[in-house]
């Protein structure tokens, strides 16, 4: 194992590395969170790819394959299909508005008001995602070094702390490139073919394993409508998406780039299931489906080959829990905090927005370590986030995107009707049931469109203002633009 610990320690070492580089370029605000919006579209969509292909794409993903063959795709497929909408459709929309937030795009497009409870909904939902991705360390570290769960949370959740903290979006951004390109070779062009062929090929593992196995609708019609509402919808409204969205340079570059992302999210989906489904051959009797990555892993790769693989793994994961922590980080200083003090603000204290919110992601990533030592379910934990997130927010955001009519009281009123309809459901059928996100969007919608129609429609001005950011007129602060200054980043 000598040479896969040499593979791992060099990769954990860039990591650092590239944090103290972005921390030479994170000089302003817009540099530190959104990497001064001038990524291009090489680094845009392999960033892009990054973030949404976690440890639960790539891990979870082969489990699925293990589990139900070819139909355990569908969950990052839907993954994909959510990252195309959002780029084709509303990408180049939010590219333009020049925000930071999910939450100040609520409050441009209603006048205000409607930003402080969607973003501590916004904050749960990025926390709890920051959490998960922080647990599946230890899995990962265990197979590599046998390591104690606690160890290994808190080695793989400091590294990411520390140059997420250092640099911001641009260590974030220099990471995830090259987390990319490591799961790329990793996962697609060495795990994928070594695994197959170990199975003897697709002749072999039709003849050994039953014939659902290869129906793409094996995994059923309920489950795959299920993970469209909660992983298609929720990569159209999520903090963490939507701030690699604001990276983009141009419109352009946010559409066509996302596009692209999105298809290679459409090929990692299917490689996973190819994947478990060759180890369900060679391992019919896994306890666990999700042991089954890192049991083809550890026993069919070849030496080195095997530490790459392992560090694909680890990028994966570290790619979500990266983008998560900054978005958690970023709505709780900017949407929460900030207005606690905004009265300090106006009084003309001048805040230094770089070391604050270099602050807020250490203060929330020392409590993400803490609070994954401590929970021990994993899937509801994240079940709650996205049900939150679907129910709350999604009928207010794409309703403020696509429907005039809408309102600040409308919107008030989908996120608090849907989210305690979600929450109230959730405990009348259970945490992992699907009736508290169908519910909770349904309830959502009603009161969105009801309350919307019966009161008054949202001010003139303020949808004249709404038009021109969409349009990609008046956008940051005259400050922040200075502090831009033009770079052939991700050329």
């Amino acid at each position: 194992m000598a040479v896969d610990y040499t593979v791992i320690v060099v990769y954990l070492a860039g990591m650092l590395a590239m944090g103290w580089w972005g921390m030479r370029r994170a000089k302003s605000k817009s540099e530190f969170l959104v990497a001064g919006r001038r990524l291009g579209p090489t680094m845009y969509s392999g960033t892009m790819a990054a973030i949404v292909l976690g440890g639960a794409s790539t891990i979870g993903g082969v489990g699925l394959g293990y589990q139900y063959g070819l139909s355990g795709a569908w969950m990052v497929f839907t993954i994909g299909l959510g990252l195309l909408a959002l780029s084709i459709f509303f990408s180049a929309r939010i590219a333009r508005l020049k925000v930071y937030t999910v939450s100040e795009m609520l409050d441009l497009r209603y006048g205000g008001r409607a930003g402080v409870i969607s973003g501590v909904v916004m904050w749960a939902y990025t926390l709890m995602l920051a959490v998960t991705s922080t647990i599946a360390y230890a899995t990962i570290f265990d197979v590599l070094f046998d390591m104690n769960r606690t160890l290994a949370i808190i080695l793989g959740g400091s590294i990411v702390v520390a140059y997420s903290t250092l640099g911001g979006m641009w260590s974030i951004t220099l990471t995830d490139m090259v987390q990319f390109v490591v799961k790329t070779i990793g996962v697609l062009l060495l795990l994928l073919p070594i695994a197959v062929v170990k199975a003897g090929g697709f002749s072999e593992m039709k003849a050994q394993l039953p014939t659902e196995y290869f129906d793409p609708l094996g995994i059923g019609g309920e489950t795959i409508f299920t993970y469209v509402l909660i992983y298609t919808f929720g990569m159209l409204i999520g903090q963490d998406i939507w701030q690699r969205v604001f990276t983009a340079r141009s419109d352009k570059t946010a559409k066509w780039g996302g596009t692209v992302a999105g298809t290679y999210c459409l090929a990692y989906a299917l490689a996973g299931a190819v994947i478990g489904t060759a180890a369900k051959v060679l391992y019919p009797k896994l306890e666990s489906a999700d042991d089954a990555f890192a049991t083809i892993v550890k026993d069919e790769l070849p030496m080195g080959v095997r530490g790459l693989v392992l560090a694909a793994a680890l990028a994966a994961v570290m790619s979500t829990s990266s983008g998560a922590l900054i978005a958690c980080a970023t709505v709780a200083n900017n949407d929460i905090w900030s207005r606690l003090r905004g009265a300090v603000s106006r009084k003309g204290e001048d805040h230094d927005e770089v070391k604050g919110n270099r602050a807020f992601i250490l203060i929330m990533g020392v409590a993400v370590v803490c609070i994954a030592i401590a929970l021990n379910d994993v899937v509801e934990a994240l079940t709650v986030a996205y049900n939150l997130l679907v129910g709350g927010l999604l009928v207010p955001i794409l309703g403020g995107l696509l429907w005039r009519r809408g309102t600040v009281q409308g919107a008030l009123a989908s996120v608090v009707v849907g989210g305690l309809a979600v929450t109230g459901l959730m405990w009348g059928y259970g945490i992992l049931a699907n009736e508290p996100v169908y519910y909770g969007l349904l309830s959502s919608l009603a009161a969105y469109v009801v309350v919307s129609l019966a009161t008054k429609p949202t001010d003139a001005a303020v949808l004249a203002h709404w038009r021109e950011r969409l349009a990609g007129r008046g956008g940051e602060a005259p400050a922040e633009a200075e502090a831009a200054a033009p770079s052939a980043a991700g050329a």
